[in-house]
């Protein structure tokens, strides 16, 4: 008896450990996050499960930031933040300015200060351009009801000699590289700093399904799984990097 019960608790304790040795990594080094929408196609799409490095820009420690890959946010990264209208959802995107950069948007074509971007990973969708949308800051247009307060308040930091959007400390630009197709800081705003969660660094699975099933997580979607994880897996973006572009 005494026997079973050592083995018991040994059995216990190892198991302990190894919880407590997950949950501190998932919430404290990684996260996992899957892609809903498809606002960064084609550098992420839709049903990509990504692994999300939370240490990349983490204040580092008088110890730990001469051991540790500790960065500052830079244009060009695709970061896993904080949704600021909504903070229980996490949104992805890349990031086009950070503080003091002047940016602005003719024609489709980004200006950041004053000079066009070669911008490989984008893509438009739409053959024609929208005001607001394509020649941003503009006259907000299309920008839902609940998020015009942040909008208008973004729209204080436009040049009126520029036309430029000049960047605040502690706040980011943030755009999905599907640019037709995305809802980013030119519909809500500033992504803060603090809202800032980490960055996507593995696609460690990837499944063709919709946003409908990944958002709702409707029956159908375990349905589909059930019957079509080897077909609708896409096997060739297992262990795919995800990487930023140097934006300059």
């Amino acid at each position: 008896m005494q026997k079973y019960l050592l083995a018991v608790r040994d059995f216990v304790s190892e198991w302990t450990v190894t919880i407590l040795i997950l949950l501190f990594g998932t919430t404290t080094l990684m996260q996992a996050f899957v892609v809903p929408t498809s606002s960064m196609e084609s550098t992420v799409l839709v049903g990509d499960h990504l692994i999300v490095d939370k240490l990349a820009y983490s204040p580092p420690g008088s110890v730990s930031r001469f051991i540790l890959p500790y960065t500052e946010v830079k244009r060009g990264d695709i970061i896993v933040f904080k949704f600021p209208p909504d903070p229980r959802q996490s949104y992805v995107k890349r990031v086009m300015g950070v503080p003091g950069d002047r940016l602005k948007i003719v024609n489709k074509q980004v200006f950041l200060n004053g000079h066009p971007l070669t911008e490989p990973y984008k893509q438009h969708i739409h053959n024609f351009a929208i005001p607001y949308r394509d020649g941003f800051p503009d006259t907000p247009q299309d920008v839902p009801v609940e998020y015009m307060s942040r909008v208008t308040e973004m729209m204080t930091h436009v040049d009126q000699k520029t036309g430029e959007l000049v960047v605040p400390e502690g706040r980011y630009f943030a755009m999905g590289d599907n640019r037709d197709n995305s809802l980013d800081s030119r519909y809500w705003g500033w992504v803060p700093r603090e809202n800032i969660i980490g960055k996507p660094t593995i696609i460690f699975w990837s499944y063709a399904t919709s946003t409908e099933n990944l958002v709702d997580f409707r029956l159908d979607h375990f349905l589909d799984l059930a019957t079509n994880f080897f077909s609708k897996t896409r096997w060739d973006r297992t262990l795919k990097l995800v990487r930023g572009y140097d934006v300059k």
